[in-house]
C-alpha cells in the first residue's frame, strides 16, 4: 500500500515569495531523499531544494516563475513500499546517517519541518568503519546533488580536534551555491584526507575518525540545538553570483576556484580550523570578494555570528578612515602604470579647503567595473539621429486617458523596446554577442532598459518583449524600475538582455555615447524630445523629435549598417502603424 506525501518548502529564513526558476523533477519520475527537486532565487541567493524523502512523483504544484514560501506545496509523492524498501538499502549502505535520522522522530511536531528542511539543506557526512565496529571510521561526502567535481573552500577542522555530530568540517563550492558538510558523529580527527582547492564529489573520503563511544547520545543532545542555533541554515547555505548589469560577469567554476586566491582568502587558510570566524559560506565569500578580514570584524548576529550588513560596515568603516576603495570590489587599478601612463595624481584635497570622503555604493562598484572593461575592449561607435514622435505622442497621451481607470500609465519607453524588437528583427546582427570568432545570432527578445535608483543605474531586462503588448510592457517597466529603486531587483531581472536602452528622455540633453551593456553588441541612448520647425514642403511647422543615439561594436557591426538600423527605427516611431507589417 502506498501513502501520497506532500513535499513542501522548507525553512528559507526570512525570504517570502521566492521565485521558481528551475523544475528539475517531472511527473512520474523515481526519486531519492535529498535529491534537488526545483530551483529557487531571491534577491540575494539562489538555493535548491531538495527532497525529504524518496518515492514516484505523481503531481508537480509549482511551474516555473511562481512565487513560493516556507510551507508552499512543491509536489506530491507517492511513497510505497518500493520506496520503503529503497530507503532501507540506502540506510543499510550508510548506517550512521540512519542513526543521524533517529532522534528526529522524537522530536515535537512543531519542530519537525524545520528539522527536515536542516536535513535536506545540511546532509551529513556518510561515516562508514573500515572493519567491523571499531578502529577509524572514514567519513565521506554525502550526497550533494547532481553535481561532481567541487572544490573543497575550506577546511574547519584540524587533525587531533575533537568533534561533535553536526559539527561542519568542510566547505564546497560548486558554480551555483556554497555548503557546509557536517559530521554524522562524535569523536577524534585521526587524518585529513582533503585540503584546500581539492576537488572532491559524493563518496569521497574527507577524513578518518576515531569515533567516540555513547556517540547516539550526545547526536541526541545535539540535534535540538543545532536547529535552534541555525533556524535559517538553509537560506544560509547557498549563495548566489554576484548581481551585474549583464550575463558577462558569470564565471565558470574553474575560474571561480581559481579567484579564490585572494588575500583575505590567504589570511584565512593561515589560522586553524578552530580560529575561523563565526559567518556563513556566503559571508566568507562576500568578505574575500571586498578584500575584507574577517578576524577584524565583531558580529552582530546570533551568537556573535558575521552577517553580511557587517561586512558591508566594516569596509565602508575602513573607506571613511582610509580613503581608499576596496581591492577586489573597484574592479580596476586607478594606477596607469601597468598600461604604460603616468601614475595616477595623488592630491591632498584637504589643503584646499573643507571635504567629505563618501564610499561608492556597491551597485557603482560593479557596474563601474563592467563599464571600464565594456569601453576599453569594445571598439565604439556612436550613430546620432532623430526621430518624429509627434504622432506616437498624441497616441501615448490617448491611451492614458483611455486606460486612466486601470492605473497603467504607457511611457515612450514601452513604444521603444517594441519599435526596438521590430528593428532587430530586420537587423539580426544587432541582437547576437560574439564568442570568440563567432557570432551567437539570437532567436529570442529581451530588452534591457537602464533605472535610475539611489545607489546608481541598474539594468533589469523585459523577457520575451515580442510576445507582450504595449500595455503589459508598460506595466513590466513600471514595476521593475519601482523594484531596482528599493533595491529589490533580484540577479533573474538583470539577466538574458540581447540589447539595452537608456534613456535620459526625463532629464536632458541632445545626445551622448552610452557604453555598450557586454556582451551585447549595441545600446540605444534616448535624449529629451524637443519641438523643432521642420520644413514639409511648403512651410516650416512644429513637430516633436526625439534625439536617438546608437551606440554599437565596430568588430560586429559597421556605419551603414548602424546608420540603416536606426533610420529604420526613427521611422517605426514617426509611424508605429509599420508595427504591423
Amino acid at each position: 500500500m502506498s501513502d501520497i506525501v506532500e513535499i513542501k518548502v522548507p525553512d528559507i529564513g526570512d525570504a517570502k515569495d521566492v521565485e521558481v526558476i528551475e523544475i528539475l523533477v517531472a511527473e512520474g519520475d523515481t526519486i531519492e531523499a535529498e535529491q534537488s527537486l526545483i530551483t529557487l532565487e531571491s534577491d540575494k541567493s539562489s538555493m535548491e531544494i531538495p527532497a525529504s524523502q524518496g518515492g514516484v512523483v505523481k503531481s508537480i504544484k509549482v511551474k516555473i516563475g511562481d512565487k513560493v514560501s516556507e510551507g508552499a506545496i512543491v509536489l506530491t509523492l507517492e511513497a510505497g513500499e518500493a520506496a520503503a524498501k529503497g530507503g532501507d538499502a540506502k540506510s543499510a549502505e550508510k548506517p550512521a546517517e540512519k542513526q543521524a535520522e533517529a532522534p528526529k522522530a522524537d522530536a515535537p511536531k512543531s519542530d519537525a519541518p524545520k528539522a527536515e528542511a536542516a536535513a535536506s539543506a545540511k546532509p551529513a557526512a556518510s561515516a562508514a568503519p573500515k572493519g567491523g565496529s571499531s578502529g577509524p571510521v572514514d567519513v565521506t561526502v554525502p550526497d550533494i546533488g547532481d553535481f561532481s567535481e567541487v572544490e573543497v573552500i575550506e577546511v574547519m577542522v584540524a587533525e587531533g580536534d575533537s568533534i561533535k555530530a553536526e559539527q561542519s568540517l568542510i566547505t564546497v563550492e560548486t558554480d551555483k551555491a556554497s555548503m557546509e558538510i557536517p559530521a554524522p558523529q562524535n569523536g577524534t580527527v585521526k587524518s585529513l584526507k582533503v585540503k584546500v582547492g581539492d576537488k572532491i564529489s559524493k563518496g569521497s573520503l574527507i577524513l578518518q575518525l576515531d569515533a567516540e563511544d555513547g556517540a547516539d547520545e550526545s547526536e541526541a543532545d545535539a540535534k535540538p540545538a543545532a536547529a535552534s542555533d541555525k533556524p535559517a541554515a538553509s537560506s544560509e547555505k547557498p549563495a548566489a553570483a554576484a548581481a551585474s548589469t549583464g550575463d558577462s560577469s558569470s564565471t565558470k567554476p574553474a575560474d571561480a576556484g581559481q579567484a579564490k586566491a585572494s588575500p583575505a582568502a590567504a589570511l584565512e587558510t593561515e589560522l586553524k580550523p578552530n580560529e575561523l570566524p563565526h559567518a556563513s559560506p556566503s559571508v566568507r565569500k562576500f568578505a574575500r570578494e571586498l578584500g575584507a578580514d574577517l578576524r577584524k570584524m565583531k558580529g552582530t548576529g546570533p551568537k556573535e555570528r558575521i552577517t553580511q550588513d557587517d561586512v558591508r560596515a566594516f569596509v565602508k568603516q575602513a573607506l571613511a578612515s582610509q580613503g581608499s576603495a576596496a581591492p577586489a570590489a573597484a574592479g580596476a587599478s586607478a594606477d596607469g602604470a601597468a598600461l604604460g601612463l603616468l601614475p595616477w595624481p595623488k592630491v591632498d584635497f584637504t589643503k584646499f579647503g573643507e571635504i567629505e570622503t563618501k564610499p561608492l555604493s556597491r551597485i557603482k562598484k560593479i557596474s563601474g567595473a563592467n563599464l571600464h572593461r565594456n569601453w576599453v575592449m569594445i571598439p565604439h561607435v556612436t550613430n546620432n539621429d532623430v526621430a518624429d514622435i509627434t504622432d506616437l505622442e498624441a497616441l501615448r497621451v490617448t491611451l492614458n486617458k483611455e486606460n486612466e481607470k486601470s492605473g497603467v500609465k504607457v511611457t515612450m519607453l514601452a513604444f521603444l523596446i517594441k519599435a526596438v524588437v521590430a528593428a532587430l528583427k530586420k537587423f539580426p546582427e544587432f541582437n547576437a554577442s560574439l564568442d570568440g570568432d563567432n557570432l551567437v545570432l539570437k532567436h529570442y527578445y529581451n530588452i534591457g532598459f537602464a533605472a535610475d535608483t539611489p545607489n546608481g543605474l541598474v539594468v533589469p531586462v523585459i523577457k520575451d518583449a515580442d510576445k507582450k503588448g504595449i500595455l503589459q510592457i508598460a506595466t513590466e517597466t513600471t514595476e521593475l524600475a519601482k523594484k531596482a529603486r528599493d533595491g529589490k531587483v533580484s540577479p533573474a531581472d538583470m539577466q538574458g538582455g540581447c540589447f539595452s536602452i537608456s534613456s535620459l528622455g526625463g532629464i536632458g540633453g541632445t545626445s551622448f555615447t552610452p557604453i555598450i551593456n557586454a556582451p551585447e553588441v549595441a545600446i540605444l541612448g534616448v535624449s529629451r524630445s524637443s519641438h523643432q520647425p521642420v520644413w514639409d514642403g511648403k512651410q516650416f511647422v512644429p513637430r516633436l523629435q526625439l534625439p536617438l543615439s546608437l551606440s554599437y561594436d565596430h568588430r560586429v557591426i559597421d556605419g551603414a549598417s548602424a546608420a540603416r538600423f536606426n533610420a529604420y527605427l526613427g521611422a517605426l516611431l514617426a509611424d508605429f502603424r509599420r508595427i504591423a507589417l
